[in-house]
Formats: structure tokens, sequence, C-alpha cells
């Protein structure tokens, strides 16, 4: 190739990865609680599993940067995974706010969303591998009607990251590579739910109340890569914890008649500058790569997530006066996926995967703003090769989530009534993944 060539090749990959960066932002949250897996679609085929061990192209950035030793030259993948949660409640018994009206059941807080990513990588030299990943590791949007039967709990939860990932990765021996990333991250939230506004201006008085917030901070992760035969392959990998204070505002405003002339007070009372801290959790996975013949590939793993690190959300303006609390006490999760690739040519190939996906959220502290239950996956996907350096991946995932119970009060019945009801969940997600060598 020559160097013009390979400046306009630098230029094109420089320019869909700034769009990677641009497109991330539209969320849904789809594996447990609020974390988001679909760092590729090329892995979506088979649940995931052996994620840590595959590095079949770029996306290795993210998953295991150690697998960037496996890619010779220079790599590009990009991918977007289209995603349809669906969470409808159920109302049984819940009991309203003082001097509020019933309201219904939302209707369906889940909607479509699209999340992209995009990864380079180079060799460097024999030994030593460089890489870009951009994605979102967490993201999560509900919204319900605004005369529903939860709305003094919540209306929209919206949480948006990204995560901007270079690494490094070092070719010990034939056996081992080693592999390190730093990741500066960016997240934006935005809360809603009416606010019980009945002892400033009157029965029935309702305002809405929204928070606003974001922050940026750092991260790390590493991983191994061991080669112990040519059909056996070991990966694992560890992504460190990312602490975050929200900055942010608590504003209020009429969301009834009677709410707009009760929004000056309850801004002169609790709205103003906020701050929030937020630890998201760290993870650790567990991958094995088997292959059993020239056909068939069989991909299995094991990961933990630290969600405990959530016990509640607490909102409080700069003067120290609290905003709200939300309790969660989440705990410390497991995930295990097994998968298969079948190659059944040389340029077409065929995978399946089957995951369980365990929820944080505990049922005596399940909140409306994250309806979560356990789920379990089911995948489906292909890979063409139309030629030696690139390849199509187009993967299929259907989640089936567990009903989940709800009853809270939100620490204050009178103002907000319990919710008492059951949730059904679902999702499913359609992933397409350009890659390629050059």
């Amino acid at each position: 190739m020559t160097k013009t060539k390979q400046r306009r090749s630098h230029g094109a990959t420089i320019k869909v990865l700034a769009v990677a960066i641009g497109a991330v932002g539209s969320t849904a949250s789809h594996a447990a609680a609020f974390q988001l897996l679909e760092g590729n679609a090329s892995g979506l085929g088979n649940a995931y599993a052996g994620s840590a061990a595959v590095a079949e192209d770029a996306s290795t950035v993210f998953f295991n940067p150690a697998g960037m030793t496996l890619l010779p030259g220079r790599n590009l993948a990009f991918s977007v995974d289209l995603v349809r949660p669906q969470a409808e409640f159920s109302n049984g018994g819940s009991t309203n706010a003082f001097a509020q009206g019933p309201g219904g059941n939302g209707g369906d807080a889940g909607d479509w969303a699209a999340i992209p990513a995009g990864y380079m990588t180079w060799q460097l030299t024999d030994r030593l591998f460089a890489g870009l990943g951009v994605g979102a590791p967490f993201g999560l949007k509900t919204q319900y009607n605004n005369d529903w039967a939860g709305r003094f709990h919540a209306i929209k939860s919206e949480l948006k990251t990204v995560n901007i990932n270079p690494s490094i990765a070092f070719k010990v021996n034939d056996v081992f590579s080693i592999g390190l990333g730093v990741n500066f991250q960016r997240i934006d939230a935005d809360l809603t739910n009416a606010v019980n506004a009945a002892a400033i201006a009157g029965a029935g008085a309702t305002a809405l109340g929204r928070i606003r917030g974001d922050d940026t901070a750092w991260g790390w992760n590493i991983g191994a890569m061991f080669q112990l035969s040519p059909d056996t392959r070991l990966g694992a990998t560890y992504r460190s914890k990312v602490d975050y204070k929200l900055e942010g505002t608590a504003r209020f405003s009429g969301l009834n008649a009677a709410g707009a002339a009760a929004a000056p007070t309850l801004n002169a009372l609790r709205g103003g500058d906020v701050t929030a801290d937020v630890e998201l959790p760290d993870t650790a996975t567990f991958s094995v790569m088997q292959k059993i013949s020239d056909r068939w590939t069989m991909l299995g793993d094991i990961s933990w997530t630290g969600w405990s690190t959530l016990q509640e959300l607490a909102v409080d303006r700069v003067d120290g006066v609290n905003v709200t609390t939300e309790e969660l006490k989440w705990r410390d999760t497991w995930r295990v996926a097994f998968g298969g690739t079948y190659a059944y040519t040389d340029a077409l190939s065929l995978k399946f995967g089957l995951a369980w996906d365990q929820t944080p959220v505990r049922d005596t502290t399940r909140l409306p703003r994250v309806p979560d239950e356990d789920r379990v996956w089911l995948s489906f996907g292909l890979q063409w090769r139309p030629d030696a350096t690139s390849a199509v991946d187009v993967g299929y995932a259907h989640l089936f989530v567990k009903d989940a119970k709800i009853n809270t009060n939100g620490g204050n019945a009178l103002a907000k009534g319990t919710l008492v009801g059951e949730y059904e969940n679902s999702v499913d997600i359609l992933g397409v993944q350009y890659s390629t060598r050059f």
C-alpha cells in the first residue's frame, strides 16, 4: 500500500471512530441492572460467551486487551446494537399519595435504543500492540406516562455513559499475553418524578421534579490470554470501579395548574445546585475457547460484577440539604454463558449462545426506575467473510426476564403512596458489525 493510501485509510478510520463517539448516547438497560454488554455485535450471537478469550476482531480492546496480540497489522471494527426492552407494570393494590388520583399502569416503560461502538488496533512490533475503543458500558432509560400510579416514585430515568479506552498489549511468548487499558468515562443522568405539593398549594397539587447531573472520571482494565494449545485458549480480565461525583441541578415546574403555583416555593426549599456520589461497579471475567473439530468451536465464561457498591442514591444540595434519597441495597452478581460457533463453509459461520444473568436488585428494594430481575439469554448469529481480511456479523438475542414484583413506598408513603404490583419484562437485541484488517 502506498503512503498516500495509508494516510487515507487512517483518515477514514479516525472519521468512523469520531462518528462512534458522537453517536453513543441512546441507552437501554438489558444486561443486569443498567450494565451494557453490547460492546460489539460479533459476540451477540454467542450471548457473549467466551468474551475474554475469543479476540476475533478489534473489539477485544474492551473485552480483553491482551487479545490484541492475536490481531496482526491494523484492525478496525464498528458495530451497532438495536435494543428493544419491554417493562409493563400491572397494578396489584397500590395506595395513593395523600389527596392524589389513582393513576394508570404507565404504559410500556421501554423503547428502542441504539448502542454503537468502535475499535482500532495496531501492531507496533512483533510483541507490542496498541488499541483504542469507544463504547457505552452502562446505560438506562425507562419512561412512564405522567399520570401513572407510580408517578411520585419515577417518571423518567435516563443514564448515559461514554467510555474512551486506549490500551496496550505485550506478547510475552507463544503461550502468554497481557494487556492494560485506561478508561476516560463520562456520565450524564436525568431523573424526573411527580412531587406531591398538596401541603403548599392544596389538595391535588402536583409539580414535576427534575434532577440532572454529569461528571467525568477515570478507570482502568487489565487482561491476560493463555494459549494452552492450538485448540485451547483461556482469557481473564478485570475492569475497575469508576467513582463519580455528579454535579447538576434540581428544578421543579408545574405538572398541573396547582403545581405550577407551588413550583417557586419548592425551588426555594429544595431546588438549586446539587451533587451525588455514584460508584459504578468493577467486573471480572474468566473465559475459555475450545476448538473441538475443524468446524466446531465451543465457548464459555463466568463473570462477576460488584454491584454492592450501590447501596443508596442520595442527591443533596451544595449547602447540605437533601433533595432525595433512594434506597438500593444492591448485591454483587454472577453471569454464566455458554455458546458455540459452527463453520458452515470457509466464508460462513453460524453462532448460538445461552446465558443466565443475575440481577443485583433485591425484591425488598426494587424501584420503578430499575424494575430488574434475573434473565436468560437465547442468542443466534452468523458471520460472513467476503474475503480474507473482512467480516460482517449479524446477531440476535431474546432475553427472557423473570416477572419482577414491586412493593415500595419510597421511604415516604404519605407523599409518594405505596406502589404494589408486578412487571412483565423482556428484551430483544439485533446487532450488526463490520470488521476489517488493513
